[in-house]
């Protein structure tokens, strides 16, 4: 009876066996296809290089996660994704010529995603619109940059064994701002606006939480500078492809338009999910990427992000009030991460919490 069955059983079980083959090779780091990409052409080493840059803006290393994050890109704007390609192409080469490969790190998207940032950004804060190819000069200087900024904050934080997140994209970008303004004959700079709208009627109760409700997964989105639910819903794909853990912690994050509600901010901000992008890169950093999936890691993400939250408002009647002009980007983010991601923190909390 046992014979009879046994190549039944084993015939079945092969399809199975197959999808989940598939499915353990396309999700995670996908380290088969990274190895198998280290042994073709530079090339197809750039190519999953930059794939895994784009992806890396989200703490993300999977090639399928960055198409998936590229192709909501440009729902949203095709213009931008060229741009972000372009500084993720340029910041990338150009750490392969510094000799900056340290473990990989160049063709693990490390040196690519604050260039995929600083293009996708200096595209979006653009007055001159689409297609000004002018804007592409720029660009490629600032991205060219990218490593340079990087190999010398790397050099301070390691000290501190601290990674460097986005503080590359941060200062360019905010140079760039600041040295063009909004009256440059060439380059002017204008602050971006939603401009995602809805066609539909709905009385006003309902529209303020249908557009609260949106504004969880356009948080995420908001990351890049997209305000698409539908490029958001392609990001969190991706992010659900590569780590349901990261996924669900950048939900998390996302969800902390209460304290833009609290600190009377403008609703075109919160609906527009700009008081969860910061939150939901922390919240990623802490619960789902450098430490382990633990409740008390789950609790520090969460004051993680209700401290960038604070930290977001302060940001803003700074630009308001002071600085005229200056996006607030990702500085929350890096001012409190460095903080909560330390080790004597993470200690003390540990010890407080038991």
């Amino acid at each position: 009876m046992l014979t009879s069955t046994g190549p039944n059983n084993q015939l079945s079980a092969e399809p199975s066996g197959r999808c989940l083959r598939a499915v353990r090779f396309f999700t995670g780091d996908m380290r088969q296809c990274g190895e198998w990409v280290k042994r073709q052409v530079l090339i197809i080493q750039l190519l999953d290089g930059i794939l895994r840059g784009t992806a890396q803006v989200m703490f993300v290393s999977n090639p399928v996660s960055g198409l998936l994050i590229l192709t909501g890109l440009f729902l949203q704007n095709p213009w931008w994704v060229l741009n972000s390609l372009l500084g993720t192409f340029v910041s990338t080469v150009s750490a392969i010529l510094l000799r900056q490969n340290r473990s990989d790190a160049i063709f693990a998207g490390l040196h690519g995603y604050n260039g995929t940032l600083v293009g996708m950004l200096m595209a979006a804060f653009s007055s001159k619109g689409n297609w000004y190819w002018w804007l592409l000069f720029p660009n490629v200087f600032m991205s060219m940059l990218c490593p340079v900024i990087s190999s010398a904050l790397s050099s301070i934080m390691s000290k501190w064994d601290l990674p460097i997140f986005t503080l590359p994209f941060n200062i360019l970008t905010c140079l760039h701002i600041a040295a063009t303004g909004t009256t440059h004959p060439y380059f002017p700079e204008a602050c971006i606006k939603s401009h995602f709208t809805h066609t539909f009627e709905f009385s006003q109760r309902f529209f303020f939480f249908s557009q609260l409700f949106l504004s969880v997964p356009v948080g995420v989105g908001q990351v890049f500078g997209c305000d698409s639910p539908w490029t958001s819903c392609l990001v969190l794909l991706a992010l659900l492809l590569c780590s349901p853990a990261i996924c669900i912690h950048a939900l998390l994050g996302s969800l902390k338009f209460g304290a833009g509600l609290a600190l009377a901010a403008p609703l075109e901000d919160v609906y527009a999910g700009l008081w969860g992008y910061n939150s939901v890169l922390s919240c990623i950093a802490i619960g789902g990427f450098f430490y382990g999936l633990t409740w008390q890691t789950h609790i520090l993400s969460l004051i993680c992000g209700k401290t960038e939250n604070r930290i977001y408002y302060s940001s803003s009647e700074v630009e308001n009030r002071i600085i005229k002009g200056l996006p607030v980007v990702k500085w929350p983010m890096c001012v409190a991460l460095p903080s909560f991601s330390s080790s004597s923190t993470i200690f003390f909390f540990f010890c407080w919490l038991s």
